[in-house]
């Protein structure tokens, strides 16, 4: 019997966790940097190399296939509304949990001032990141998302949003002209289009092997600290929060709207939400969640190609929830009262600061430092959360690729656009690969 791609995937990551684990305590923590690790990495960056260009042919393609610009306006207003609505709630619901369990009254006043000194040096380098973003204008933000050199903004994943904002002006002018005309074009990046879609299903052959490398670099990585009252549970309210968000709230959100298992709907993403994981990066993810969210949840092409691109780069739920439940546990380990209104301000900035980040490894953590100023909570408190920072990533990857995926499906389901992958004729390989 042929194993689904999911429980390959799921195999890998295990047995890397044993083999880093094993290696570190032989000693071995070079050849797993030196000689498996390089593996972890390639297998990343090809992931990387093919996000930029799925997003330009996946959105160019969509957009001119709506045929219609009330339709983009429709769909682009529809989904920014629910990543906001979504993110809110995750902001809202991590200060709610942090108040009930109060995880920074755990750790011991001596205990802080350690970890304060043991991450200092890591602390002032994302203070620096994080003044960056302060010291501009209100209206940078706007600013940046139009590129003055596309071809520049080609060549940095970190520019996701001017890539998004020029492909969408593409596919707009090619509904603009006469078909004739466009014909020619749009034949072209439905072209590509297929043929990035197979060098995904070709990179995720290696995916197995890959996230076997990058958790047993992860294993042999991560440092080893005795302060772990604290940090357990600061570290399993954020966990709690990321699980309520995924069992309790995307499940009532896809069943409400689409009246079908939101288990069913759990495993055909499952491959995704397991290389989000193992990668900590959506736009890494966002080859995958494409497939995953068409081929096998059914939603129709023009909304995947759209609402999942601007979801790997705004959408940023699992982020919300931890710099939320973050600003309260350092408040409270430095006993710092927040008024209520301090903390009306923390789900604000949160639900901006969530959206300015970046879809890579620990970018919500500079995004914190903002918060943290915001509330009045001296920066250095990041400290005290660095220890534990890298396996909770992970963790709100997971979650930020599952509420992309959940809106893309909402959003298709009110356009009419959700198709049944179970009798779909296109959907033939779910049978054979699930």
């Amino acid at each position: 019997m042929k194993l689904a791609l999911h429980w390959k995937i799921l195999i890998g990551m295990i047995l890397g966790i044993i083999f880093g684990f094993t290696m570190n305590h032989l000693g071995f923590n070079f050849f797993v940097e030196d000689w498996v690790k390089p593996f972890g990495v390639i297998f990343i960056n090809s992931l990387k190399l093919i996000a930029v260009p799925l997003i330009v042919v996946s959105l160019i393609t969509g957009i001119a296939d709506l045929k219609d610009i009330s339709k983009i306006s429709k769909i682009g207003g529809k989904t920014l509304v629910f990543y906001l609505f979504t993110t809110a709630i995750a902001v809202s619901l991590g200060l709610i949990l942090a108040n009930l369990i109060q995880p920074g009254t755990f750790v011991s006043a001596e205990a802080g001032a350690q970890l304060l000194d043991t991450f200092k040096d890591d602390v002032s380098n994302k203070i620096l990141q994080a003044d960056a973003h302060k010291n501009t204008g209100p209206l940078q933000p706007l600013v940046d998302i139009v590129p003055d050199n596309f071809f520049r903004a080609l060549t940095d994943n970190g520019s996701m949003l001017q890539v998004i904002f020029f492909s969408v002006l593409i596919g707009i002018g090619i509904i603009l002209i006469k078909p004739e005309d466009s014909k020619p074009v749009v034949g072209f990046f439905k072209g590509m289009n297929e043929i990035i879609l197979k060098i995904i299903d070709l990179i995720m052959l290696t995916a197995p092997y890959g996230v076997f490398a990058l958790l047993a670099a992860l294993m042999v990585e991560i440092p080893d600290s005795s302060i772990l009252t604290g940090l357990l549970a600061y570290a399993l309210t954020v966990v709690l929060g990321l699980a309520i968000l995924i069992v309790l709230f995307y499940s009532s959100i896809y069943y409400l709207f689409t009246k079908r298992s939101p288990w069913k709907f759990y495993k055909r993403i499952l491959p995704a939400q397991l290389l989000a994981f193992s990668t900590s990066s959506s736009a890494a993810t966002l080859p995958v969640t494409m497939e995953r969210v068409i081929e096998h949840v059914g939603v129709d092409d023009e909304v995947a190609s759209f609402v999942l691109p601007l979801g790997a780069t705004i959408n940023m739920d699992g982020t919300a929830i931890y710099q939320a439940i973050a600003a309260i546990f350092i408040a409270q380990v430095m006993s710092i009262d927040l008024t209520l209104g301090q903390q009306l301000m923390i789900i604000l900035t949160a639900t901006l600061a969530s959206i300015g980040s970046a879809a890579v490894p620990s970018a919500g953590m500079v995004m914190l430092v903002i918060v943290l100023g915001q509330a009045g909570i001296p920066e250095a408190g990041l400290a005290l959360i660095f220890a534990v920072d890298r396996p909770l990533d992970m963790l709100r990857t997971v979650v930020n690729v599952t509420s992309d995926a959940t809106v893309a499906v909402v959003i298709a389901k009110t356009e009419g656009l959700l198709h049944d992958p179970e009798i779909k004729n296109w959907d033939d390989n779910y049978a054979q690969n699930n």
